[in-house]
């Protein structure tokens, strides 16, 4: 017997080790986990983590939310109301309370009452709790674009800062072979002492170079944490990519046209025009008087009765006139406010489209022999003056002009970059690969 338990016991154990993997796999399938320290993170990871773990996002979706609940109380019929009234009871004489007094000298009133909605009421109202909630959504879908849109940029200028932070020690470590070689000239006699000094005194611009962009790179990480969430990145992650550039066929036409179909700003301006139309409508059927009706049950001593009645509200002085001029009103102010966005954003399209082709053009020029020129630069005038030809001012003209012709198109880089993703942004969905 206890053989048996126990190889029981052996065999849930076994069966628990086996589901645990599995178990852990689904988890993490259904909620993905935060990358570790020292993890590389793409940018399609960050706008992910970012969409999840916003705060301000979250708080707009819950709009959503309720708003859904604005709709089940929209829809909800009247309760009925019961009413019962027992009167001439003997407070002060219960010797006096007997069945019998009760049935010859009581007076008992059962009531049952409900209000009809005429008009439609219910059903326009529940209209418009359905379009507050689609406003509600679409204005939401609007926050995630911000939200993506600002995530990219700061990830593209972690990739700027990174960037930026090897070309500074490229030039250090290139300069400081200029160094190394130059000192040993000067212990052979081929140079003098000061000249060496005024060299290596150079060295402190390319060392504080490097000391800039580690503290620009640590900076531009803590906007891209800040940005994604500062729970969802370790501190010590790294982001995975370069600054390329790539060419795209696209067309403001194309782009514009699908603008105007995709913007969620738009579309929620365009819902709301529908909204305050559906507002009128019910401002109009609010118009209409409800009726109570009501039947009653009464017992007056031994005689049993049975009574009707209704209610309704005369409309005499207050038809709701000024919930139908608000409400026309409101479709003037939406149509109006649906314009403005229409002309926003052909006009946002427009601008990041002349954004794309300035640094289209500002990257293809550096890449047609500028970038080559001042690299040939750099290393010609180093060989000339690292064999006794050349000055020192000519080296650090030399070297001045690399970094910067460099760093220029490295930013240029990133400005393209940033355009390709504002066309995404201006347009609201991904139109560039």
């Amino acid at each position: 017997m206890r053989g048996s338990r126990l190889r029981s016991r052996v065999a849930n154990v076994l069966l628990l080790a086996l589901m645990a993997p599995a178990a852990a796999r689904a988890q993490a399938v259904s909620r993905p986990a935060a990358p570790a320290a020292g993890a590389r993170v793409t940018m399609a990871d960050a706008v992910r983590l970012a969409l999840e773990h916003n705060h301000q996002l979250r708080a707009e979706r819950l709009n959503v939310d309720l708003s859904r609940a604005d709709e089940v109380t929209a829809g909800l019929k009247p309760n009925p109301v019961l009413i019962s009234t027992n009167e001439s009871f003997p407070l002060f004489s219960p010797r006096q309370l007997t069945w019998g007094t009760i049935n010859e000298n009581q007076s008992l009133i059962e009531s049952l009452s409900y209000l009809f909605e005429r008009g439609g009421k219910r059903e326009k109202r529940t209209q418009v709790a359905r379009d507050t909630t689609d406003v509600a959504s679409r204005t939401a879908a609007d926050v995630e674009r911000l939200i993506a849109f600002q995530t990219e940029q700061a990830f593209i200028g972690v990739l700027f800062a990174r960037s930026s932070l090897d070309l500074a020690r490229e030039n250090l470590g290139n300069f400081s072979e200029v160094v190394e070689t130059n000192r040993q000239r000067m212990r052979a006699g081929d140079l003098a002492e000061g000249d060496f000094y005024r060299i290596s005194l150079q060295k402190l611009q390319f060392e504080q170079d490097v000391a800039t962009g580690e503290s620009a790179l640590a900076q531009s990480k803590a906007a891209l944490r800040l940005a994604v969430g500062f729970d969802a990145l370790a501190p010590g992650f790294d982001v995975d990519g370069d600054l390329t550039y790539t060419k795209y066929s696209v067309t403001l036409d194309d782009l514009q046209r699908e603008a105007l179909a995709s913007r969620p700003d738009l579309l929620a301006a365009q819902r709301a025009v529908q909204l305050a139309r559906d507002t009128e409508t019910l401002a109009y059927s609010n118009r209409a008087r409800d009726i109570t009706a009501e039947v009653e049950y009464d017992r007056v001593g031994p005689t049993n009765a049975l009574g009707f009645g209704f209610s309704i509200d005369l409309p005499i002085h207050d038809r709701n006139q000024g919930n139908i001029a608000r409400s026309a009103v409101g479709i003037r102010q939406a149509s109006e406010a649906e314009t403005q966005a229409r002309t926003t954003v052909l006009t946002e399209v427009a601008n990041a489209w002349t954004a794309y082709q300035t640094g289209q053009k500002l990257v293809a020029l550096y890449q047609s022999g500028y970038l080559d020129q001042a690299r040939q630069s750099l290393d010609v005038t180093t060989y000339v003056y690292q064999h006794g030809s050349g000055t020192l001012l000519d080296l650090l003209d030399a070297e001045r002009t690399y970094r910067d012709t460099e760093l220029a198109y490295r930013q240029a880089l990133a400005d393209y970059e940033t355009s390709v993703r504002q066309l995404d942004f201006v347009v609201g969905k991904q139109v560039m690969p």
